[in-house]
């Protein structure tokens, strides 16, 4: 965490200075707005947080409850999720409270006495290390409350504006009329009309902005429901605090995941096939039934519930959209899209891959960073094309997924091929439900991987996958991904050549070509009234160990000088870890490499340190020049 760098800071160094739009935000909700977000779950929380880190875009957020979510029906946190949550500055805290997974026990019937269930397996959730952030359980209302406080406690001061409800919009060429309906509160029933340049909705399922766009979700439903409780109970069954996936020979099944604060457990309990006549009826299933289900799977164990915190009834069904935007496949390339859907308004599967809510998040963090940069003057309007042709490979991919899943989970133990086929699989795929399998394909943001073999470790399309290094500054370990916070800014990522600082090495003239030349991504595209590092984060790693890195030979491109003191920030140059390598983990290559990764933590190039024109091609294609930039401050006019 930096600050002080614009001044003594003696409060929450977590609440940063309100700036542009923050100073003066109006208590109610005004005519005109850059973003309007609809609905506050998972993935509009995250809109807003990362919205809000932009001080000159006015971004408001409606929800039609009266305040926040108090029970969330989302829990599980994987992986890729605690990663985010370390960007928007939280993970720690939030670890704290949740639950961490760290095995799957897997119950199934006794081969000699079948009306039993028995512990046959326990498997590790993280077997090959694949990330370094654990795998929690959270309420869901807790994972949008530290969302909001990070909306609140940046530049723009957002908070959500409860209780209006979305009625309908018109989109023409110029933004989009939003019309609203108050559903709390004095004016309770009136009606509005707000101006948005650009729409996000994240409404759930039944969503509204999806239906006033045309867009319909379309799949099947697997004809198979369960019940679903938070609750506290009184049992003897030895596997309460595990997770744990449970067959029994003829009763069905269930997934069971404790929750946080030690007492409190969610089960899904199988409640079989329904018939294609069954319309909904499923649903009328009583706390009573889902309980002696639950006992009758467990047997010889028992449960009685003494307290229902929350509790539902569900049918499995897999559903898409065609897109996740307005805009018509044909007319894709000819204008650009002024509304979006994420979240379960565009995709829905079921819950017990504990995937939704983590998936969700990763909607909203792609299209909020992709309007503000293109609101900010930051990216071309071609950008916004990016995230419907992202995002929608990622949700089938959730749902191919999801339908193995729970089709497993349903099986009965005879009908799987092998009698080990759910935990193989659970091992097998750990990487999919931990959120690190994702992997955009080429594109404007996502070059082609012709020089990937210079940083093998850092697949391009997929998300940058920290490792130990040394701060040099103060010798300190940290995890380099750790420190690419949700402001925004690219990084650029300098692995440097053997040679030391001051020596002549490709490290030291990629420096001096970044800091002076007019065709640097720096100098081009960073506007000449922010600090030179505003929207390009460039740091340098050298393979010496630190206590061999002279600090004043570091050329000052790694230096540079911010806020409105100029002071420099040392915090932009590592070491190697000698007992922990991170050239030799991540395979890059000794003669250095450059690894740019987007404000989403997703790697985008890897290129040859004097790779430059290729470096400056593929800003110039992304990144609009503004009209003063640190180009025309660096270098004298003719």
């Amino acid at each position: 965490m930096q600050f002080h760098h614009h001044g003594y800071v003696s409060g929450d160094p977590r609440v940063q200075p309100a700036a542009g739009v923050g100073l003066n935000r109006p208590e109610e909700l005004p005519g005109e707005v850059d973003v309007l977000i609809v609905g506050s779950g998972p993935a509009g929380m995250i809109a807003a947080a990362q919205l809000a880190q932009f001080p000159n875009i006015t971004a408001r957020l409606v929800e039609r409850r009266p305040g926040r979510l108090e029970v969330g029906q989302a829990d599980g946190i994987q992986a890729r999720s605690v990663e985010t949550f370390q960007a928007f500055g939280f993970a720690g805290r939030i670890t704290e409270e949740a639950y961490r997974i760290t095995e799957m026990a897997f119950w199934k019937p006794d081969p000699e006495h079948p009306e039993n269930i028995v512990r046959a397996a326990r498997a590790p959730d993280d077997p090959t290390g694949i990330s370094e952030f654990p795998h929690l359980i959270v309420n869901q209302a807790r994972v949008l409350d530290y969302f909001a406080e990070a909306a609140r406690n940046a530049p723009g001061r957002l908070e959500p504006d409860y209780g209006w409800e979305f009625i309908g919009l018109d989109v023409d060429d110029d933004g989009v009329n939003v019309r609203l309906r108050r559903t709390a509160g004095p004016d309770e029933g009136s009606e509005r009309t707000v101006r948005a340049q650009y729409v996000i909705g994240c409404d759930g399922a039944r969503s509204g902005v999806r239906e006033s766009i045309g867009r319909e979700l379309v799949g099947d439903r697997a004809n198979h429901a369960w019940g679903v409780m938070d609750v506290l109970a009184e049992t003897d069954f030895p596997d309460i605090r595990t997770k744990c996936a449970i067959q029994s020979h003829d009763g069905g099944s269930i997934l069971h995941i404790p929750r946080e604060g030690n007492h409190l457990f969610r089960m899904y309990v199988d409640l079989g096939e329904i018939s294609e006549a069954d319309h909904g009826k499923v649903r009328e299933t009583t706390q009573e039934e889902v309980e002696a289900r639950a006992n009758r799977i467990l047997h010889p164990y028992t449960l009685t519930v003494k307290h229902v915190a929350w509790r539902s009834v569900y049918e499995v069904g897999h559903r898409l959209t065609d897109k996740f935007d307005d805009v018509p496949a044909e007319l894709v390339g000819v204008r650009h899209p002024r509304v979006f859907i994420t979240g379960d308004a565009c995709h829905t599967h079921s819950a017990k891959a504990g995937q939704g809510m983590n998936v969700s998040m990763q909607d909203g963090w792609n299209i909020a960073w992709k309007v503000a940069h293109v609101l900010d003057g930051r990216a071309d309007l071609a950008l916004l094309d990016t995230y419907s042709a992202e995002r929608q490979v990622i949700a089938q991919n959730l749902i191919d997924f999801d339908r193995r899943w729970s089709k497993l989970m349903a099986a009965k133990p005879e009908e799987l091929s092998d009698p080990t086929e759910l935990e193989d699989f659970y091992v097998k795929t750990a990487e999919f439900p931990a959120g690190l399998m994702t992997q955009y394909q080429p594109s404007m943001i996502t070059a082609e991987a012709a020089h990937q073999d210079l940083a093998a470790g850092f697949p391009i399309g997929k998300r940058f996958k920290s490792h130990p290094v040394t701060r040099v500054c103060d010798g300190n370990p940290v995890h380099l991904g750790h420190h690419h916070r949700a402001d925004g800014r690219w990084r650029i990522y300098v692995f440097a050549d053997r040679p030391g600082p001051g020596e002549p090495s490709q490290v030291t003239d990629f420096a001096e070509w970044i800091t002076t030349d007019p065709d640097s991504p720096v100098l081009s595209h960073t506007p000449a009234d922010r600090d030179v590092d505003a929207c390009f984060d460039v740091k340098v790693v050298y393979q010496q160990p630190h206590t061999e890195i002279d600090l004043g030979r570091v050329p000052a491109a790694y230096k540079p000088e911010v806020g409105p003191f100029e002071i420099i920030d040392y915090e932009k140059v590592y070491a190697a870890d000698p007992a922990d390598d991170i050239f030799t983990a991540r395979n890059i290559n000794r003669g250095g490499a450059l690894v740019v990764v987007r404000p989403d933590h997703y790697v985008s190039h890897v290129l040859p340190l004097n790779a430059r024109d290729d470096l400056a091609a593929f800003f110039n294609a992304i990144v609009t020049r503004h009209p003063t930039t640190h180009r025309e401050r660096a270098v004298p006019s003719p």
